[in-house]
Parts: C-alpha cells; sequence; structure tokens
C-alpha cells in the first residue's frame, strides 16, 4: 500500500521512545523506508516486528565518526530527521558548564554533523527533505529552568534556518518542528521523579490553554508533513505545534 513517502529513505535519530520512535513508525507508514536510531538498541527491538520497512542501528550523535558510519550504510538518504536530544533541568544560577556543553552537543552539534554527513548525496541528487526537531522553549518562548535546553533548542532552529539559506537552489529544504509540553516517557520520568508527581502533572498541563498536554503521534504527523511533497514550497520555517501555549 502506497503513501505519500512511498519508497524514500529515511534516516531518524533519537528513535528509541517518544517522538523519534513515532516519528519512524509514522514514515514507515506512510511508504518510507526508515533506518531508525538510538543509543539503546534494545529500546528499539521491537520496530521492525511493528514496521517491515523499519531498520535498526545503534548510534551516538555525539560521536562524529559513527555518525558517518551510520549515514553511509543507510545509502542515499531523502529524508534527515534530528530528534535526538538531552533536556537539563536549571537555570542560569545552577547550570554548570559541563550541563550547557552536553546541551549543546546533544540537542544542536548532533544535528550539525547528521546535516553534514548527509548533505552531499542530497544536494548531488537535487532533493531532500531535513526536519530538526527543535522546542517552543527556544528562541520562541522561555520556560523556567531550561537554561541549556532552551539555548541549545534555539541553536537548533538558527542552525535551520541558515543551512536552509544556503541549500535555497539546491533542491534540499530544511525546517524546524517545534513541540510544546508533549507527554512521551521522558517527560513522564521527569514527572514521577518529582516530590508531588500530581502537582507536577498539573504543571505541565497549565503551560497549554488547551488544558492538556501534546502527543507523540501529533508530532509524528507533523513531522511527516514538514518531510513530504506537501512542503515543497517551505524551507527555513517554524511549524509551532503547542496547544497555544505561545499565543
Amino acid at each position: 500500500m502506497g503513501g505519500r513517502l512511498t519508497d524514500r529513505c529515511a534516516f531518524v535519530t533519537g528513535a528509541g521512545q517518544g517522538m523519534g520512535r513515532a516519528i519512524a513508525l509514522a514514515l514507515a507508514a506512510e511508504g518510507a523506508h526508515v533506518v531508525a536510531t538510538s543509543r539503546t538498541l534494545s529500546k528499539m527491538e521491537d520496530l521492525p516486528r511493528l514496521s517491515p520497512s523499519i531498520r535498526i542501528a545503534d548510534l551516538d550523535v555525539t560521536d562524529g565518526d559513527m555518525i558517518r558510519t551510520r549515514i553511509s550504510e543507510a545509502g542515499p538518504l531523502d529524508i534527515l530527521v534530528n530528534c535526538a536530544g538531552w533536556v537539563h533541568n536549571g537555570s542560569i544560577l545552577t547550570c554548570e558548564e559541563e550541563d550547557w556543553h552536553k546541551s549543546l552537543e546533544q540537542n544542536a552539534t548532533s544535528a550539525f554533523r547528521t546535516m553534514k554527513a548527509a548533505l552531499p548525496q542530497m544536494v548531488q541528487r537535487g532533493r531532500g527533505a531535513i526536519v530538526n526537531v527543535a522546542s517552543v522553549a527556544s528562541s520562541i518562548t522561555s520556560v523556567a529552568d531550561r537554561l541549556g535546553y532552551g539555548a541549545s533548542k534555539a541553536a537548533m532552529i538558527g542552525l535551520t534556518k541558515a543551512a536552509a539559506r544556503d541549500l535555497i537552489r539546491t533542491g534540499v529544504r530544511v525546517n524546524a518542528l517545534c513541540p510544546g509540553t508533549t507527554l512521551s516517557p521522558s517527560l513522564q520520568n521527569r514527572i514521577d521523579a518529582s516530590p508531588d508527581p500530581e502537582d507536577m502533572q498539573r504543571t505541565f498541563m497549565a503551560r497549554q490553554p488547551m488544558g492538556r498536554l501534546g502527543t507523540v503521534e501529533e508530532m509524528a504527523a507533523a513531522a511527516v508533513y514538514l518531510a513530504s511533497d506537501e512542503t515543497a514550497f517551505m524551507t527555513g520555517q517554524i511549524l509551532i505545534i503547542d496547544g497555544g501555549q505561545t499565543l
């Protein structure tokens, strides 16, 4: 059965859980052949059973050599989705240099590296769609105690816009997906680890005027849209899906 992305090859980072996992499944459901990657291979073991169009590979997005190897092994790519990331909880007063550097490395520099590895063959073939999963907690708006995370996601938006401008006549598009607060295993772990999980859940939900959290499936649908020909005239843009958080 065909789909919007039939026979296209996609490479997804951070596919072990949450948004990355949902995006890998959604791309495959639309006909793409997907290479799903994560630092923890065991988290993805069921993906090929859920979709025969998905194959899995381990990937540390802070390892440039490993990135180049995995993308080379994937073959010519039509779609690259950068979804690997790390959330540090801390303000300007409590964020240490180690936390700052790790935030930038995991969230922004990793995307720079995957793009550098994938782009030469995309440009040579004259087509490609890159989707960088950033956040509304970035240059769009601020969230308390997310200094390193917000700065790194702002860098990801800047990377998206700068690369889109550089690639404007090559046939390769670069856009950023900016989710609001989304219920994922990572968020659930932070809720469960808080002194009062019920109060923390209410706090997260209160960010959105719609009164609920986003779902990973909603974000995955947006990623498919950005990867598809439906957005062929769209590059260097940010797609905000946040339940009204930034209105």
